[in-house]
């Protein structure tokens, strides 16, 4: 009997999911904690322009689907950090919509295992050249789909819909 107990004691535990680990910390959502972060919601319009393709890359860490985002940068507006996100995650340049289309929340895990919810405010780029070479160019998957795939690939319940209800402006 004594050997089920301590085999039943060395069995290895699950990891936690986000989830779980901002459970852990609740005082994180209602204390207004929520880091900032701006996207770049990136299209380009098809050759008959009848329709349009959204630009969707994989992240470095989970290689799931994502639009190109980051920290907001210092001396920079917010349109501009998302348009510096866009060249060097995907080598997309255009031009850059200077009020936010929409926004989305998500949790971000910190390399130290912290997990931190934040804020993604949400920029659009028309898309007018795309660099042969750009800072991550190999690091992540890039790929035009259009919106309503865009929208099936990123797991962000928020983003999907800003995805689905994509209208240039």
């Amino acid at each position: 009997m004594k050997a089920t107990k301590k085999a039943k004691a060395e069995k290895p535990r699950k990891p936690k999911t986000l989830l779980q680990k901002l459970a852990a910390t609740p005082e994180k959502l209602f204390s207004g904690a929520f880091r900032q972060q701006y996207a770049a919601l990136c299209f380009r319009y098809l050759p008959d322009r009848r329709g349009t393709e959204i630009l969707v890359v994989t992240s470095r860490d989970s290689g799931r689907w994502i639009i190109p985002k980051g920290w907001p940068m210092k001396r920079r507006k917010p349109w501009e950090a998302a348009a510096i996100e866009a060249f060097q995650e995907a080598g997309v340049q255009g031009k850059v919509g200077k009020k936010p289309v929409g926004h989305y929340t998500y949790l971000k895990l910190m390399d130290d295992g912290e997990v931190v919810p934040c804020v993604v405010d949400v920029f659009q780029i028309e898309a007018t050249d795309i660099a042969e070479k750009y800072k991550e160019k190999g690091e992540r998957i890039v790929a035009w789909v259009s919106p309503d795939e865009a929208a099936r690939r990123v797991r962000e319940i928020e983003l999907k819909s800003l995805l689905v209800e994509f209208v240039p402006r």
